[in-house]
């Protein structure tokens, strides 16, 4: 355990008949071959423990060992007999300390459940000095401990007894190795195995030892959940916890209850990881007023941030609820970054119009409007301030509203000057109010088309939004499934395995009972890879969660921002279209007595223009 921490001490190594270790300790070393992963090593106490007197503490370490780890290595001493075997009578209790699924059914758990879940199984024969031989002929360390866990033909309590943890190791355990060490110095040394240098261990003994880490270091895989889920440091921790606190309150540590318990904690989790990168994200890239175009391109770059934080941590999402709140609250704060980049456009922009328009208060002030030609000279001057204000870049998405309401301010004003400019005929003032009524419909024209963009962008987020959800979705729930396939291969490949040693040394009866496990194997293997190239229809539970859900609160802030937009229009913020004035022109046409056709534009005071 020292070597495969990279050390040559830390785990207490006892060199008395005392037991060092008690509970179990843990080790975190960066893994010496995979990057970005971590090696959690857990020595437990020896097993029998005369000290102890409480057999049952040894059946929760090694059921807490099961659980907690990716391969259980037992080690006992001399050779692997009858004797070595009983004294590892904990595997054949395993299904009374572990349970698989929830029991609420009563449904009796076979092992075809436990072989998907449990850990490589590893045999460290210490001390061994005998040869790896079988009746004459040379055999590899696996072939010794297959031999050792062969099974007697037979009926009868001893031959029960004989078969029972061999069986158990069979059953549970869908892979098997063996090392065996000789010892590793003379007696006398033992005591001081920590300090001793390589150069003075047996040679065989560190070779054993090399091989032993480099099998770990290779085949040792990382921990996974029921469902394929991969355990974290912080998933470890939790998982430790739920279940020292199951085996004290006097249950059976459930593997099943702890994933449910496990996918809550993770799934809040990721809900604020996500939602806090999101947020984090917006804050540091916005830079107030952006245009829609802008605005929608950094919240489609920071949701999928987002979303991928959370795809990447959740696991076991039911109905999609913890991925639906994201999305709900991703929109609910998308929402109001929109009306915070639309007040800061409304106020640049008034204040861009403030400055620009200062000298026409100033001239207005002095009268200089109110004389001959006034009106001529006001015209230039606003439309000088139009085209600067249009000019200006950087104004956001409420520029022309704005503009719009600046101009309508402007008209009570524009109309005084104008009906006081003596240099002007009634008819040319009745022009210029056509006029100044067709520029102020055109400017509200634009007014709406801008608005009709904003809205159509922001459909358009919601409608890509939807998209990156589901893609994001299907992508999860094809890594589930493969997982899930892959738990199924797994197991079937250890009862083919196993159904073909037990043909071949004459066991038919087990083998023909073996066979209805293998089937249903066989057809979940099946029905996984089924849906794993039919990807598509995986999705179709998650588009309509989403759509119900997320679909339906999008378009609930969409409405209640319209309904906030027309209440402000209701009420001057937004001036309504100009209807037609009941002054406006009149065209009439008439015949003449020299049959010509004649039309004339009578205005409200009667006068022809």
């Amino acid at each position: 355990m020292n070597k495969l921490a990279g050390q040559r001490s830390g785990f207490s190594l006892g060199s008395t008949i005392q037991s060092h270790t008690k509970g179990i300790w843990v080790w975190c070393v960066p893994h010496p071959m995979k990057a970005d992963h971590t090696l959690v090593l857990l020595d437990t106490e020896g097993l029998g423990d005369v000290e102890k007197g409480d057999t049952k503490n040894d059946c929760w370490i090694f059921a807490l060992a099961i659980l907690l780890g990716s391969s259980f290595v037992y080690n006992s001493r001399g050779t692997i007999d009858n004797q070595a075997l009983e004294n590892l009578q904990y595997v054949t209790e395993l299904t009374d300390l572990i349970k698989v699924k929830s029991q609420a059914d009563n449904e009796e758990e076979d092992d075809l459940h436990y072989v998907r879940f449990f850990p490589n199984f590893v045999w460290a024969v210490r001390d061994f000095t005998l040869e790896l031989k079988i009746e004459g002929k040379d055999v590899t360390q696996d072939e010794y401990l297959e031999n050792a866990l062969s099974l007697k033909k037979g009926i009868g309590k001893k031959v029960s007894d004989y078969n029972l943890p061999r069986q158990c190791i069979r059953n549970f355990f869908p892979t098997r190795k063996c090392f065996v060490f000789v010892p590793p110095t003379a007696p006398e040394k033992m005591k001081n195995m920590e300090f001793l240098p390589e150069t003075e261990l047996c040679p065989s003994f560190v070779q054993a030892t090399r091989d032993f880490c480099k099998y770990v270091f290779q085949q040792s895989d990382v921990k996974k959940l029921k469902g394929g889920h991969k355990v974290t440091g912080r998933m470890l921790g939790s998982l430790a916890t739920t279940y020292v606190e199951t085996i004290r309150s006097g249950d059976v540590p459930c593997l099943e209850n702890a994933v449910i318990a496990m996918a809550q904690i993770e799934n809040e989790s990721a809900t604020r990881e996500g939602l806090t990168a999101y947020q984090e994200g917006m804050k540091q890239s916005l830079n107030f007023p952006e245009t829609q175009e802008e605005l929608s391109q950094k919240h489609a770059h920071w949701e999928k941030q987002a979303l991928e934080i959370f795809m990447k941590r959740s696991f076991k999402d039911e109905n999609h609820e913890h991925q639906n709140n994201l999305a709900e609250q991703i929109m609910r704060h998308y929402v109001s970054i929109v009306e915070m980049n639309e007040t800061s456009s409304i106020q640049i922009c008034r204040k861009l119009l403030e400055d620009e328009s200062a000298f026409m208060v100033q001239k207005l002030q002095a009268g200089l409007y109110a004389s001959v030609g006034g009106y001529e000279i006001y015209c230039e001057d606003r439309n000088i301030v139009v085209e600067k204000f249009r000019a200006t870049p950087r104004k956001g998405v409420k520029a022309e509203e704005v503009l719009d309401q600046f101009l309508t301010e402007k008209k009570a004003e524009a109309e005084s000057i104008l009906q006081a400019d003596k240099k002007l005929t009634e008819n040319e003032k009745q022009i210029a109010v056509e006029i100044e009524k067709a520029t102020l419909a055109e400017q509200l024209m634009k007014a709406e088309e801008e608005k009709a963009a904003l809205i159509q962008k922001q459909l358009e987020d919601e409608e890509r939004s939807h998209e990156e959800h589901v893609r994001q979705l299907e992508q999860k729930m094809m890594e589930e499934a493969a997982a899930i396939q892959a738990e199924a291969e797994r197991a079937l490949q250890s009862k083919l395995e196993e159904h073909k040693d037990l043909l071949n040394k004459g066991f038919q009866e087990k083998a023909d009972m073996m066979k209805e496990e293998i089937t249903k194997l066989k057809e979940e293997s099946g029905f996984q890879k089924l849906i794993h190239n039919i990807g598509s229809a995986l999705v179709e539970g998650a588009k309509t969660a989403i759509s119900i859900l997320e679909w339906k609160e999008r378009r609930k802030l969409t409405r209640e921002r319209e309904m906030a937009r027309n209440r402000k229009y209701e009420t001057g913020f937004k001036q309504k279209p100009p209807k037609q004035s009941s002054n406006s022109a009149k065209k009439e046409t008439r015949t003449s007595a020299n049959g010509q056709t004649e039309q004339t534009n009578h205005s409200a005071d009667g006068s022809s223009v």
